[in-house]
């Protein structure tokens, strides 16, 4: 709808503005605007991000302010913009956007908590990125949109127009910087969607742990009794299907909180990988591209209308967003009691660890901090063989805080609720990438499914002389010959050595947290 509301506050003067318009005329506004746009046969929106097709990490900043950057884990990650330059950015964006002839306005929330609720606003030029923002946001009730008031964070996204790479602390024409005391994101010369999202999480990361409130990249979902589980994984580990559950609900795929209530989703809507995509392997996701779905860099047949999921001319990163009532076995609203379960998933391509493990607290909070899964070879160029990749509490792009203070709260809310924590290799049994085989599906929800209704707490377990994790002797549905892996390896001299191997790995990465955390966590890793 057309507005005439006051945006004078974050200085925007564009004559013609769309504030929370429906999709159906976002979708007008992207096909008669946006080159390239089109509607699928599905009836989704299909667009096109331009160049970028992904987030660009290394043009992330964080604007270094005394009141915050104490609190910060600066370095790769979190890299300091000075607050000259942040103003410079804003005022780019802004005068770009007061040129367009007509641009979108999203108010939304983050947060289906309502303590710990973050009300954004997001300034576009292009109606994709406002559908977009549409679907990922909390969507308000038509009464909370008349009372909306002042945003708590705004985005001024200005994708279209780059970055001056001359500005001091600005590497390229794209910048995606944040400052945490002015309130606001402004993202310059990137059209990617997936960085207003990853932008608000970034945002949560380092609002919520202020108020005790753990942000989590993670899956959740819950089950008839009530008992929610928490899935972390890397990309590739399993952690959007195996919470995808058909008799447990759904709360979100992506970003959570845990907080002194329970556990809450942050987004309203789902940002799901659709490369491969069809309704035998994932039917769900399959079925929630319909209108209202924004479907980002898929190819797609001009004359049919038909969407090829298997291309990946333009990106391996073809993108679906939906809103997440499009899923049908949800939890509306997207909150929970306190997770029961807390699963640390990861694809172990060397074939050491367990099919599944028990953790203590503090191998919970070493697992939690390391983010452990492995590439394996052939997937990149000059990769041979496994190699080993660690991402701090399985997220560390969109971490603000040190890692340890993440864990630390981890462990506080595990311990205080009971919450129990695994480690589920999705990954090699019998031997590592090109030896070994893969460990099937059927016997990891097996596993999932004995961890969610408490038949894996009954059972005897044994430690791991190496890892120190319990790994239980049998488990209902799987063959209890493949739950310690040593005896999955006809070789077991290989085993052990790749076992060292892999426990180095463990180790040596851990050496830049140790300063920071306490012994207690440093002796949870491989002896």
């Amino acid at each position: 709808m057309e507005s005439n509301f006051d945006l004078s506050l974050e200085g925007i003067t564009a004559k013609k503005v769309l504030r929370n318009a429906p999709p159906a005329k976002l979708y007008e506004e992207a096909l008669r605007n946006e080159t390239g746009s089109a509607i699928s046969n599905t009836g989704a929106l299909m667009v096109y991000s331009g160049e970028k097709t992904g987030r660009s990490p290394k043009d992330k900043r964080i604007v270094e302010n005394p009141e915050s950057a104490k609190d910060i884990w600066w370095g790769d990650v979190n890299i300091p913009l000075d607050h000259h330059t942040f103003k410079i950015n804003r005022e780019r964006a802004i005068d770009y956007l007061n040129t367009c002839p007509q641009i979108y306005v999203v108010d939304g929330y983050a947060g289906w908590e309502p303590e710990n609720r973050l009300k954004v606003r997001v300034i576009c030029s292009r109606g994709y990125h406002a559908l977009f923002m549409h679907n990922m946001l909390i969507r308000p009730t038509q009464r909370e949109l008349e009372n909306f008031g002042k945003p708590d964070f705004t985005i001024y996204n200005a994708g279209a127009f780059p970055a001056n790479r001359y500005t001091k602390g600005i590497s390229s024409k794209t910048s995606v910087a944040v400052s945490f005391e002015d309130k606001q994101l402004v993202i310059l010369g990137t059209e990617y969607a997936g960085e207003m999202k990853k932008g608000v999480f970034t945002i949560m990361n380092y609002l919520m742990p202020k108020k005790n409130v753990l942000s989590m990249h993670c899956s959740a979902n819950v089950g008839k009794d009530n008992s929610v589980s928490l899935f972390f994984g890397l990309s590739g580990t399993g952690k959007t299907t195996l919470s995808a559950d058909p008799q447990r609900k759904l709360i979100g795929d992506d970003e959570h909180g845990w907080s002194d209530k329970g556990i809450f989703n942050v987004e309203g809507g789902c940002y799901a990988k659709c490369i491969e995509l069809s309704a035998e392997k994932e039917p769900e996701i399959f079925q929630a591209i319909r209108f209202g779905t924004v479907l980002e860099n898929v190819v797609y047949d001009p004359m049919q209308r038909l969407v090829d999921f298997d291309n990946k001319s333009i990106t391996e990163n073809t993108r679906a967003s939906y809103p997440i009532e499009y899923i049908p076995q949800i939890a509306m609203p997207c909150v929970g009691g306190h997770p029961k379960n807390v699963v640390f998933l990861t694809c172990d391509a060397f074939g050491v660890l367990p099919p599944v493990s028990k953790l203590s607290p503090e191998q919970a909070m070493y697992h939690f901090i390391s983010g452990y899964t492995a590439k394996v070879a052939g997937t990149e160029m000059g990769v041979t063989e496994p190699q080993a990749t660690f991402s701090a509490c399985f997220g560390a792009a969109f971490m603000v805080w040190h890692p340890t203070k993440y864990a630390e709260l981890l462990s506080q809310k595990i311990q205080k609720h009971g919450s129990q924590a695994w480690l589920v290799n999705t990954g090699w049994s019998g031997g590592g990438y090109g030896k070994g085989s893969r460990l099937s599906l059927k016997f990891t929800r097996a596993i999932i499914d004995a961890i969610n209704n408490g038949e894996l707490l009954k059972i005897e377990t044994h430690k791991d002389k190496l890892f120190g994790f319990e790994i239980p002797t049998a488990c209902p549905g799987v063959p209890s010959e493949i739950l310690n892996p040593r005896n999955t390896w006809e070789d077991k001299a290989a085993y052990d050595a790749t076992a060292r191997k892999l426990a180095d790995l463990f180790k040596n990465n851990f050496k830049k947290y140790e300063t920071s955390g306490s012994k207690k966590i440093s002796d949870a890793g491989p002896a």
